[in-house]
């Protein structure tokens, strides 16, 4: 008997109402513990081992496809080639969830950082979705395309941030959708939480009662974040605003008992938020063999 040699597809679904979102995980990150911030380097670590979680830090990183009134759309698209072997899974188990890159109408990006959106373009600049649209917040477009914002950015985010985005995006010109808010997308809202990047957007999806928050990059580090909200990750372009743009979310997914997605919550990403104390418990979905 052969013994197995690698993991089942990163594919999950979940049924929202009459909408199925399915979580497509592009793999994980092993990252540096400098780029969390406002905390002990000593403390962020004891809280993982506490949590028997690797250090430094592994980042799960997570696309979701939504399947709503005949169309398909894709929520960011992974880390693409250029950061690694443990990324850049994403068209693989998009393959093994039975969908091919033209079956996607619509790309919605949450933000423009090199882990959700070098999945967009290959190296020669060609679509890799090529039937696709592509929408984000008005603001996420003008911040990465800003050449005084860029030239006051250190040479490592000049390069890895804003020529990357705008390298990414470039072939989707022609088919570039810009929001301020509003339905985006059939029985999907675009919810601004700005603060991690200027226009980085959650998508909240609604259908039969029921709803589920894809909440983007509130979280990096769920061990640390959850019981310590201050924290903050060194590519936060607004540190200030994304720790009180994260306590605000907590607060409503907690008041309202609401069903969440991250794109850096372990795989496959859905969770329940609940106020515990005078802080939050966070509670991972249980796997369900039925949709």
């Amino acid at each position: 008997m052969a013994v197995p040699t690698r993991q089942v597809p990163g594919v999950y679904h979940r049924r929202v109402g009459e909408i199925v979102v399915t979580a497509i995980s592009d793999g994980y990150l092993d990252g540096s513990m400098a780029v969390i911030q406002n905390i002990a380097q000593e403390e962020a670590e004891r809280l993982l081992r506490e949590a028997f979680r690797p250090v430094p830090r592994r980042t799960a990183v997570n696309t979701f496809l939504i399947h709503s009134a005949g169309r398909l759309a894709l929520v960011d698209t992974g880390s693409g080639t250029a950061m690694g072997p443990t990324v850049g899974r994403m068209p693989e188990n998009l393959a093994a969830a039975g969908v091919r890159p033209e079956e996607v109408d619509t790309v919605l990006q949450t933000h423009l950082h090199p882990d959700h959106s070098n999945g967009l373009s290959d190296d020669a600049g060609n679509r890799l979705f090529p039937r696709a649209e592509l929408a984000m917040h008005a603001r996420e477009w003008a911040h990465w395309h800003d050449d005084a914002a860029m030239a006051r950015a250190d040479a490592t985010s000049r390069e890895r941030n804003f020529q990357a985005a705008r390298s990414q995006v470039a072939p989707y010109r022609d088919r570039l959708r810009l929001f301020e808010g509003g339905e985006v997308f059939p029985g999907v809202t675009a919810m601004p939480l700005p603060g991690h990047t200027p226009g980085h957007t959650g998508y909240l999806i609604a259908s039969g009662g029921e709803s589920l928050l894809i909440w983007g990059d509130i979280i990096h580090v769920p061990e640390i974040q959850v019981p310590r909200p201050e924290v903050t990750m060194a590519f936060d372009v607004d540190p200030a605003q994304a720790e009180a743009t994260r306590r605000r979310t907590f607060d409503m997914v907690a008041a309202e008992r609401l069903a969440v997605a991250g794109m850096h919550m372990h795989f496959p990403g859905f969770l329940r938020l609940l106020r515990r104390g005078e802080g939050y418990a966070l509670l991972p979905e249980a796997w369900s063999p039925t949709m």
